[in-house]
This record gives structure tokens, sequence and C-alpha cells, in this order.
């Protein structure tokens, strides 16, 4: 499976914040979206950072209160790994588990194209299964029901 099939799934939006907007604008941004992480892009094309819900408690326990008012580039993450549309799903899992990362954004050549979370990775890693827990299920029923014969 790839991260394209999460896409279609999910859907292809992509929260963006501008690097000088400030950390109050973010809140109110993920809290309209719906969802609990941005890239941080100055053109809209490149990432140049991810900022995260997790990155402004962090960023309010250790500065204050006062970080809602600083820009969004003083908390981002700015070494962001990626992936593409066209990657495993599997292999995107590995990655995100062993670099504790919940948010991936995905990108192509054109720029940010989706973001996914680990969470898109479990249902839809769950959906698989399920699915083929029901395939063997039927299977087996068929096959009990009608015994072959092999003379």
């Amino acid at each position: 499976m790839k991260v394209e099939e999460i896409l279609a799934r999910k859907g292809r939006s992509v929260v963006t914040i501008k690097p000088t907007d400030t950390v109050e604008t973010l809140c109110r941004l993920l809290r309209e979206k719906k969802v609990g992480a941005a890239v941080v892009s100055a053109d809209g094309r490149r990432v140049d950072g991810v900022i995260t819900e997790r990155d402004i408690a962090f960023g309010i326990g250790a500065k204050g209160a006062d970080v809602v008012r600083r820009p969004v580039e003083e908390m981002m993450t700015k070494v962001v790994i990626t992936c593409a549309p066209t990657d495993d799903v599997t292999f995107v899992a590995s990655t995100m588990a062993s670099r504790n990362i919940r948010h991936l954004p995905v990108v192509d050549d054109s720029g940010p194209v989706g973001m996914i979370s680990i969470r898109d990775v479990l249902y839809m890693r769950v959906s698989e299964l399920q699915q083929d827990t029901a395939l063997l299920h039927s299977f087996y029923r068929q096959t009990m029901a009608e015994p072959q014969d092999r003379d």
C-alpha cells in the first residue's frame, strides 16, 4: 500500500503557516481546521518546517505563555522528515515509529500535497487487516460448506 491511498481516503489538504506568523495565529488556525500540525512555509511550495500542538505545549512549558506572541519559526521543527505519495506505508510507518514522528508532510515535485499522521497509518493498517480477516472467514465458510469431491 502507498501513501497515496491514505491521501485518497483522508484528503490532500495541507494546513500551512508562514514562519513569521505568531503562535497565537497558529493556534487559531489549528483549531479552525481541526488538525494537530501545520507545515511552515514562506512561499507555500517549500517545507521550511513543521509545527505541532506538542511543540506549542512544550514551548509554553519552557518559555511561558508569552510564547503565543512569538513567531512560529522560533518553535518549529526545522529539520523535517517528509515522504512522497509513492512511498510504501510500511516504510513510512517504520520511519515514524523509529523517529517518534506523529505528523509527516507528504511532498512531490510541486511541494506539499498532504499531511499524514500516525493515526492515519494505523487506521489504514487496521482496515487492511479487517479486510484480510473477512476474506479468510469467507474462504473458511465456503470451504466448510462445500466439501470437494476428489474422486
